[in-house]
């Protein structure tokens, strides 16, 4: 049989990222995939070596908008374990907030997208329109829609006053309210079911081999979420990973929606178990020595960054990897086998980062 070598992207109506892919079909199945990526290399964790380690948190929070506070605070948890430094339990509840809040804003953002793959402009606009109102708690708390920049080492920069807390509890009821009403779509449309359910099948066991990240994992059945490690509030919060058996791009989407609702929720609980006292940072002197790995769970699955610091101003290193990064392999190997007409729908569905993937 004749093979045919397609390219897709790195610009495509369903992926405006600068990732390319290089598609071997045969009739209309994928036979072949080789991803190539590269396009957008900014050398941002070069700066370590021009940026002091108070500088690299605004640094760090560029890699991606979308997830900025993720960033921002694996940074900053890094740099306190080096020097010893434990920040108020208040801070962590807000940091808590803000970065389940980022997660609600990416998850509505690439439902979105989803939804647009499938050519329903309509959901997609619904989506954004709900959207909008977390990036209005954004920027009515820390002064910015999408890059907030609120974490700083020892703590965070900003409180969250009472009146703005009743605000986004009420804002949040609306947010929950919508979403339960667009639930019925997401999982009963026939169009969406049709293109979604037994499309790009991830096993359990072939999630864990290749070292699948995020919904990706938790979509095959894996129980794994770095939240679990017991980082900011999330020890004093009652919740657990959601976790869906399918396997399938219908069951990553689940496991998003279902985490749009949980987050919500675990907003709830930081507000209600957040203490009262007003410090929200301690006082840093010294510089960092040594080295030290953190992780976080981001929208997209596990984010890893190893620091070393030499006791100057400046780093030695600052190493980031993002889960985009990890959850490559696993998709090249749904796309085997797959019809050409759902690569887009499976390449959305482990909702690529090539921002964070090329630092």
């Amino acid at each position: 049989m004749v093979s045919t070598v397609i390219p897709f992207g790195p610009q495509h109506p369903v992926l405006p990222e600068p990732v390319h892919f290089k598609l071997k079909i045969e009739d209309e199945k994928v036979v072949d995939a080789i991803p190539a990526v590269g396009f957008v290399h900014r050398g941002l964790e070069c700066l370590v070596a021009k940026k002091d380690f108070v500088q690299m948190t605004q640094v760090v929070e560029r890699v991606c908008g979308i997830c900025s506070a993720m960033h921002g605070m694996c940074y900053c948890m890094g740099i306190e374990e080096m020097m010893g430094i434990e920040i108020p339990k208040k801070a962590a509840f807000l940091r808590t907030v803000w970065t389940e809040l980022h997660r609600i804003h990416s998850h509505l953002l690439w439902f979105g997208l989803y939804a647009d793959a499938f050519g329903f402009e309509s959901l997609f606009m619904q989506f954004w329109k709900i959207r909008e109102k977390i990036m209005d708690i954004n920027e009515a708390t820390a002064g910015s829609r999408v890059i907030i920049s609120v974490n700083v080492i020892g703590g965070v920069k900003r409180d969250i006053s009472p009146e703005h807390r009743q605000w986004i509890l009420s804002t949040l009821d609306e947010v929950e309210e919508a979403l339960r009403d667009l639930e019925k779509v997401v999982y009963e449309d026939y169009t969406i079911r049709k293109r979604t359910v037994g499309i790009g099948v991830l096993s359990k066991e072939k999630a864990y081999e290749l070292g699948a990240s995020g919904p990706m994992a938790r979509g095959s059945g894996i129980d794994i979420d770095a939240r679990s490690l017991g980082y900011a509030a999330f020890p004093d919060l009652d919740w657990e990973p959601i976790v869906e058996y399918g396997g399938d791009c219908f069951a990553r989407a689940k496991v998003r929606f279902r985490e749009m609702l949980q987050s919500i929720g675990l907003v709830r609980q930081a507000f209600q178990k957040m203490p009262r006292d007003e410090e929200i940072a301690v006082k840093v002197t010294g510089r960092p020595e040594g080295e030290v790995i953190t992780r976080v769970e981001q929208p997209r699955g596990e984010c890893l960054y190893y620091l070393k610091g030499n006791g100057s101003k400046n780093l030695d290193r600052c190493r980031i990897r993002t889960p985009s990064f990890a959850n490559f392999p696993p998709i090249m190997s749904m796309l085997i086998g797959c019809r050409l007409a759902d690569v887009p729908v499976i390449i959305l569905s482990m909702d690529p980062c090539i921002s964070c993937t090329e630092r």
